[in-house]
């Protein structure tokens, strides 16, 4: 498309010129023919030449691209548009307007295509520099295979044991978070749920604090996968391509994983190993978060997760409580736990 708008750029000014020229010698329509030739021939060449450059650009200036560049790309569209605009003035002003414009317009556009290529690729570090970086600011990694490197889901996240791994020093290594986990939190994170709202930045706090931990290398895999529209189907492809351990505490995630021979480190399922499980009599305090699906019935939770149901707690969401395990039922994705307000 470039290529083709340039050459008609060039073709017009050059038949105005051609026109101008033959106009004193009372040969308009062949200056202008000639014109037209010679432009359409010089435009093709200068135009694959401009496209050929402008491909270039982006590798040259910064061979990493950013997922910000559509922003900063459509900035760079206006700030070229203007500084051509300034560099045409003085063509209106002193050339003949039959030609002046068509070149004017001319350096519009390679004003305006260079100036959002090069935006384009800087667009990371140019929103960094105006604060608008992502909570997450690490750096890129491309899908090669290395030992020791992990795949993060969003339930490892949320989870939280993953710090609680990387701090012992038992995780050392690449930690891979994709951007399309990233925006999974996000939007978790923008939920208007209370509970989502807290579990998705509770996810993004713990992948602040795994940053911090020596020993730990975390980047963002900005691979997008777009053969896959799942979530956790790009997460497979990304662990199978890679060679990375998937690290996840969804039990389904973690099977199907399984199942296609990929590395699978599961924290929940480590945890529970290797825990003193609350058995029955154990007195726990736990906060009731919400309404259980039985009458009277309070649901709260353990640090690691375990799901607490209290009985004649209804009215008591919100309250922290001290309790006493009356009874516990392990299911498929983890422990239940039923119990009763301590005396």
């Amino acid at each position: 498309m470039i290529v083709e708008v340039v050459r008609l750029l060039i073709t017009l000014t050059v038949t105005a010129m051609g026109y101008s020229i033959g106009a004193e010698s009372e040969s308009e329509v062949v200056g202008a023919v000639v014109g037209a030739g010679v432009g359409y021939v010089i435009g093709g060449g200068f135009g694959r030449l401009v496209s050929r450059a402008l491909n270039l650009a982006p590798k040259a200036i910064a061979p990493q691209r950013s997922s910000a560049e559509i922003l900063t790309g459509s900035i760079g569209v206006t700030i070229g548009m203007l500084v051509g605009l300034v560099m045409s003035i003085p063509l209106i002003v002193f050339l003949p307007e039959l030609y002046a414009w068509p070149l004017g317009s001319l350096i519009v556009l390679l004003s305006s295509a260079f100036t959002a290529r090069v935006f384009m690729a800087r667009s990371q570090g140019m929103l960094g520099s105006v604060g608008l970086r992502p909570k997450t600011p690490l750096p890129s990694r491309s899908l090669d295979a290395a030992t020791d490197t992990y795949v993060l889901d969003s339930s490892a996240a949320i989870d939280g044991r993953i710090l609680d791994l990387a701090q012992s020093g038992l995780m050392k290594g690449r930690h891979w978070l994709p951007l399309f986990v990233i925006d999974e939190l996000q939007g978790l994170a923008d939920a208007t749920a209370e509970t989502r709202r807290r579990r998705g930045r509770r996810g993004l706090d713990i992948l602040e604090a795994l940053r911090d931990v020596e020993g730990i290398e975390l980047a963002v895999l900005e691979g997008t996968v777009p053969e896959f529209d799942n979530v956790d189907a790009k997460l497979l492809a990304v662990a199978d391509r890679s060679g990375a351990t998937l690290v996840t505490t969804d039990s389904n995630l973690a099977q199907a994983a399984g199942l296609r021979g990929l590395e699978v480190l599961n924290p929940q399922s480590l945890g529970e190993s290797l825990r003193a499980e609350a058995g029955v009599g154990d007195r726990v305090s736990v906060t009731i978060e919400r309404v259980g699906n039985e009458e009277g019935q309070g649901v709260g939770y353990l640090n690691d997760g375990t799901m607490v149901v209290i009985q004649n707690a209804e009215n008591m969401v919100g309250e922290t409580v001290d309790v006493e395990i009356s009874n516990a039922l392990r299911t498929r994705v983890g422990r239940m736990l039923f119990a009763r307000r301590a005396a």
